[in-house]
C-alpha cells in the first residue's frame, strides 16, 4: 500500500507487549531511495536515545485501530545497540544493529534490499532474504556505503526544473511492502495556482544536499501539465497515467522483471 510519510504519524507503534510511541520521521538512503529506519517518538520512554526500527520489524498497519505493529518486544528495543540522539547513523552502528537482531543487511548486493530484488509480498521477501542471509554460498556483491537522509530534513527542498524552480518537497509517498519511496510530493503553490504533483526519485537528475535543491531534467511546462496529485485518488490507474505522461515504465514492471531474472538463477533460495 502507498502511504504518505506524514500519515504514519497518526499510527501508534505497537510492540509485541505494548505500545511504544508513534512514528516521528524516516531515514532513507540516497541511492535506492528506500526507507532504512522508522524513527520512533517514544515520549518519556528511552529519552535521549534515537529509537530506530528497521522495516524488517514492521508489520501491516491496522487501519481500524490506527496501529502499526512492531514485531519486537520492548526489551529487545531497549537492549539493542545504543545510539545517542545527536549521533549520525554510521555503518559501524548499523552492522551492530543488524547483527543484534540477526537480520540480513541491505548494503551487500545489487538490489535495494541487498541480495534480493523487490517483491510483491513483503512477508515472502523476508523469508527468502533470511534464507539467502543464512546461506554460506551466497556471494555478497556491490557493497555500498549510503548516506542516510531524514524525511524531515529533506522536506522543504526546492525542486529545480530545466528552466526554473517549480516547487518544494512537501511529503513522501512510501510503499509499506517494499519500503521504497515511490514519489516525492511537490507543492507548487508558491509558483502556480495551488497544485501538488508527484515526482518519482528515478526521474531526479541529481540532488544538491548542500543547496537543499532537487534537480530534474524536465521542463517547467511538462511538470505543470502533470496530473494533479489528490491523496484520495492515488491508485494504480493514476500511477499509470502519471508514468505515461513522463513516458516512463512503471516501477511495478521493472521490479517484476528484476525478480524474475533473479529467481531464474536462484531457485534454491525460493524453494527453502
Amino acid at each position: 500500500m502507498l502511504r504518505a510519510a506524514k500519515a504514519f504519524k497518526s499510527l501508534k507503534l505497537r510492540a509485541n507487549d505494548g505500545d511504544i510511541g508513534k512514528a516521528k520521521e524516516f531515514y532513507f538512503d540516497d541511492k535506492f531511495w528506500t526507507v532504512r529506519y522508522l524513527v520512533a517518538d517514544t515520549g518519556g520512554w528511552l529519552s535521549g536515545r534515537l529509537v530506530l526500527i528497521s522495516p524488517h520489524a514492521l508489520g501491516t498497519a491496522n487501519e481500524a485501530e490506527l496501529v502499526l505493529p512492531v514485531e519486537l518486544t520492548k526489551k529487545q528495543i531497549e537492549e539493542c545497540p545504543l545510539l545517542a540522539s545527536h549521533q549520525p547513523v554510521s555503518r559501524q552502528y548499523e552492522a551492530q544493529y543488524f547483527g543484534y537482531f540477526n537480520w540480513p543487511t541491505y548494503w551487500n548486493g545489487p538490489y535495494s534490499w541487498g541480495m534480493i530484488p523487490p517483491m510483491d509480498t513483503r512477508s515472502r521477501y523476508l523469508e527468502i532474504a533470511k534464507n539467502a542471509h543464512n546461506n554460506e554460498n551466497v556471494r555478497h556483491e556491490n557493497a555500498w556505503d549510503p548516506n542516510l537522509r531524514s524525511t524531515s530534513d529533506v522536506t522543504g527542498h526546492v525542486i529545480q526544473a530545466q528552466d526554473g524552480e517549480i516547487g518544494h518537497v512537501e511529503d513522501f509517498i512510501i510503499d509499506d511492502e517494499t519500503w521504497a519511496i515511490r514519489y516525492l510530493v511537490v507543492d507548487t503553490r508558491k509558483w502556480w495556482s495551488g497544485k501538488s504533483v508527484l515526482i518519482a526519485p528515478q526521474w531526479i537528475e541529481r540532488v544538491s544536499w548542500k543547496e537543499s535543491k532537487v534537480f530534474l531534467n524536465l521542463s517547467c511546462e511538462t511538470i505543470k501539465e502533470t496530473p494533479e496529485y489528490i491523496p484520495e485518488s492515488l491508485n494504480r490507474d493514476y500511477e499509470t497515467i502519471l508514468h505515461r505522461h513522463y513516458n516512463r515504465q512503471g516501477y511495478w514492471d521493472d521490479e517484476l522483471a528484476a525478480y524474475n531474472t533473479w529467481a531464474a538463477t536462484n531457485k534454491e533460495h525460493i524453494r527453502k
